[in-house]
């Protein structure tokens, strides 16, 4: 399972809305991949088509999909959105990581 922060939630909807999507029906498509300075990478953007091994989680009224192998290193991962000054942007919140970059956009097992 993935969740969404009230704030993240938000910002969503907003982004869909203006990139051409519709968060009732399309989805927020997060993943992993090979790369950043901790060794893996998060992936966030928008899709309207599931792949046939996606898995499926809505949280706080968004629809999230995963790809299988992704799924292993998110499982319990928290999206959030910080609009602070400190920086702004969606902040994974991923109790399975051991170590983190300082740009929080990567890490590791």
């Amino acid at each position: 399972m993935i969740k969404v922060s009230e704030t993240a939630k938000q910002r969503v909807i907003t982004l869909m809305q203006e990139e051409g999507y519709d968060a009732k029906t399309d989805y927020v498509r997060v993943g992993v991949k090979s790369g950043g300075c901790s060794g893996l990478s998060y992936e966030l953007r928008f899709d309207k088509q599931l792949d046939e091994s996606d898995k499926v989680f809505e949280d706080n009224s968004v629809r999230i999909i995963v790809d299988k192998k992704s799924f292993l290193y998110l499982i319990g991962t928290t999206l959030e959105y910080s609009g602070g000054l400190n920086g702004k942007g969606f902040v994974f919140n991923n109790p399975n990581a051991q170590r983190t970059c300082g740009c929080g956009e990567s890490f590791s097992l």
